[in-house]
């Protein structure tokens, strides 16, 4: 426990360091998620807000299961598959403290959105992001510059029937933080279009009740599978897992078979 408060302690220090001058730059960072608010607050420590930041976002819901205007891949159980200690920003590290609503090592998605959040707040990072925006366009302008075009629901007024107009600003530079998980990849199988039983991919997947007294094969065995299988086993009749080899996680990962009907099929 002393290693682990010296080395967090080491870099706190380090964060507060003060970082060399920098340059004002219109900077647009596409995303809004974790990966997309280091570079933001980066900017922002280093003061160089007279310059134009922009984050966007295509869409945004107040659900963190999808439920509203994002269909994103979260599930009730998931938890991180990394510890905390790994997953914190150097100048703003991810503790458990009072606010915690899962002070575990591994938390839930909740705990994840806390933290989110409560790093948002203090760098001031809300102002700077433009929900309910698609960019639909990023090409080079001149030799030092970047044209971004992108269309605003929120501003051209969609929920009253306006159409979208597309919008184009200059940046400095461009930075991708749109995540490469958003569009889920399915497994070509002959015949499976004529397979009269229920499909699903994991990137749609919630709660395990839909599943209840059934007979599921699950599709691959990592991460998410690993979970799934595990949380519909719960309620399943029989649950069988399809992997090409033998699981690299048995050693990793306690009791990797959920119950004696999960078998797996190689």
């Amino acid at each position: 426990m002393e290693k682990t408060t010296d080395a967090t302690a080491r870099t706190r220090d380090f964060a507060r360091a003060p970082l060399p001058p920098m340059p004002s730059r219109r900077i647009a960072v596409i995303g809004a998620g974790a990966a997309a608010g280091g570079p933001l607050a980066s900017r922002l420590r280093a003061r160089s807000r007279r310059g134009r930041h922009l984050a966007v976002r295509r869409q945004a819901s107040a659900d963190p299961l999808g439920a509203g205007g994002v269909h994103g891949s979260l599930y009730a159980s998931l938890r991180t598959n990394l510890p905390r200690e790994c997953m914190g920003f150097l100048d703003f590290p991810f503790v458990a403290d009072e606010s915690s609503v899962d002070p575990r090592r591994f938390p839930g998605h909740q705990e994840v959105l806390r933290y989110l959040e409560a790093f948002a707040r203090r760098f001031d990072l809300h102002g700077l992001i433009r929900l309910e925006t698609e960019v639909v366009g990023v090409r080079r302008s001149g030799d030092a510059s970047w044209s971004v075009s992108y269309c605003s629901r929120k501003l051209a007024g969609t929920d009253a029937g306006g159409e979208l107009q597309e919008e184009e600003e200059v940046f400095d530079a461009v930075v991708v933080c749109n995540g490469h998980f958003a569009e889920p990849r399915l497994a070509e199988v002959a015949g499976i279009d004529g397979w009269p039983g229920k499909q699903l991919h994991s990137h749609s997947y919630r709660v395990p009740d839909q599943f209840h007294g059934q007979v599921v094969v699950i599709v691959g065995y990592n991460p998410s599978g690993i979970d799934i299988s595990r949380d519909i086993a719960g309620v399943a009749k029989e649950v069988h897992v399809a992997i090409r080899g033998a699981p690299r996680n048995v050693n990793r990962v306690p009791a990797p078979l959920p119950m004696p009907t999960c078998g797996y099929i190689p």
